[in-house]
C-alpha cells in the first residue's frame, strides 16, 4: 500500500491546500419523547475500526439526513486520510484523523466531545466535523445534476475542493494533480465493504421472526451514543435534559446528541412490525399479558428494571442470547452488549415480556 503522501507529492498537496478543503495523506434510561417521522435511513453496521473511533463514526452518521452516508463510508475515509490515526499530519500542515487544513477547520471545527476544547486531534472533534462537511458535499452532489456516484462526487469535493467538482463536472481526471483525486475516490469506494457489518462479532443471531429481527436492528446500532429523550422509530435524534437526567461534565449532553434512550431503541428495534409505545413503562404495559420466565427468555424479548412496580420501571433492554443484552444504558454511555447480570442493579430486575 503507498498512498501516504511522500515528500515527491508534498507539492501537491500543498497545492490541493491551496484551493481545496483538505490535504491528504494519501495512503437516565428512559424519556418521553415521542416523534411521528418514520422516514427511515439504514445507517449500516461497522467493523475493522478502532474502539476509540467507533462511536464517532456512528454518531456523525446518525447526524446526516443524507441515506448515501453510512458509517463504513466515513470509515473507509477515515482510513485512506490517516489509518485512524489521530496525530497524523501531512506535509501540507492537514491534522488529526481526519486531516483538516487550518482553514476548514476554522468553518467545521467544533467541541463535539465537550472536553472544553476543539482540536483536530481529539477522535470526536475531528470525525464529527468529518461528518458535517460530508453530508453537506453529499448534499451538493445531489443537488448538482452531475452523473455520477454521489459519495464520489462528495469525497472529490473534500479531497479537491467543490471548485473541482464544479470546473470538471463530476469527479476531476487522472490528468488532475497526477491522479491524487481520481485515485483518492477510487480506493475509499473500492474500501467500503471492509467497514461493512452488523454485530462487530460480538452476537450472532439465527432464525427470522418478531424477536431475532428485533435484535438485529438493535445490534446494527452498536455504538450510538446514548441520549436522553432521544431516538425515533426512523433511528436516533438529539434529546433533552431534566433535572436529573441527560448531563455530562456539567453539560447537556443530550441535546447536542443524536442517540438512543433505553425505550426509544427498543421502540426502534420493534418498529414498524410492532409500533411498540414509546417509554419503558408503557411498553411494560403493552406486552405484559405475555411474560417470559426469565429460564425462557429468547432472542428479542423485553427486560425491565423497576425501582418498586410497574409505575417504577426505569429501564428496558433486549435479550441477546447467552445471558446477554443489548441496551442504551445512561448518558455517557452508547448502545453496547453487556450480561444481564450488570446491565442495572440486580436487586431491580422486574421481569421479561415477549412483544
Amino acid at each position: 500500500m503507498k498512498w501516504l503522501v511522500t515528500a515527491g507529492l508534498a507539492f501537491v498537496a500543498l497545492a490541493l491546500a491551496g484551493f481545496g478543503l483538505i490535504a491528504v495523506l494519501v495512503i437516565d434510561s428512559d424519556a418521553n419523547a415521542a416523534d411521528d417521522n418514520i422516514d427511515s435511513k439504514a445507517g449500516g453496521g461497522l467493523r475493522n475500526v478502532p474502539t476509540e473511533f467507533h462511536p464517532w463514526i456512528l454518531r456523525a452518521d446518525a447526524a446526516c439526513k443524507h441515506p448515501e452516508m453510512t458509517p463504513a463510508y466515513l470509515a473507509s475515509q477515515l482510513y485512506q486520510e490517516s489509518r485512524f490515526n489521530a496525530s497524523a499530519v501531512s506535509p501540507a500542515g492537514a491534522r488529526g484523523p481526519a486531516q483538516f487544513i487550518d482553514g476548514t477547520w476554522a468553518t467545521w471545527g467544533r467541541d463535539y466531545d465537550s472536553n472544553g476544547e476543539i482540536s483536530r486531534t481529539d477522535i470526536g472533534d475531528s470525525v464529527m466535523a468529518q461528518g458535517a462537511l460530508m453530508c453537506s458535499l453529499l448534499g451538493q452532489a445531489k443537488s448538482s445534476g452531475y452523473t455520477g456516484d454521489p459519495r464520489a462526487l462528495a469525497l472529490a469535493g473534500y479531497n479537491a475542493g467543490w471548485g473541482r467538482v464544479q470546473e470538471y463536472k463530476g469527479v476531476p481526471p487522472k490528468s488532475f494533480a497526477r491522479g491524487e483525486t481520481y485515485n483518492y475516490v477510487q480506493l475509499i469506494m473500492s474500501k467500503i465493504p471492509h467497514f461493512e457489518g452488523q454485530t462487530a462479532g460480538l452476537i450472532t443471531v439465527t432464525g427470522r421472526g418478531n424477536g431475532p429481527d428485533a435484535l438485529r436492528r438493535a445490534l446494527d446500532r452498536l455504538g450510538t451514543p446514548y441520549s436522553w429523550g432521544g431516538g425515533t422509530p426512523s433511528g436516533p435524534s438529539t434529546g433533552f435534559c431534566d433535572r436529573a437526567n441527560g448531563y455530562l461534565h456539567g453539560k447537556c449532553s443530550a441535546s447536542s446528541t443524536a442517540g438512543f434512550d433505553c425505550s426509544s431503541l427498543v421502540q426502534y428495534s420493534y418498529w414498524p412490525t410492532t409500533k411498540l409505545p414509546r417509554v419503558a413503562a408503557a411498553q411494560y404495559g403493552e406486552t405484559s399479558h405475555r411474560p417470559v420466565a426469565r429460564d425462557q427468555l429468547q432472542p428479542g424479548d423485553l427486560l425491565f428494571w423497576s425501582h418498586g412496580g410497574t409505575s417504577a420501571i426505569y429501564h428496558v433492554a433486549l435479550y441477546a442470547g447467552d445471558g446477554k443484552v443489548v441496551h442504551a444504558p445512561r448518558t455517557g454511555r452508547v448502545v453496547e452488549v453487556q450480561p444481564m447480570t450488570a446491565a442495572m442493579p440486580q436487586g431491580d430486575y422486574f421481569g421479561a415480556t415477549r412483544p
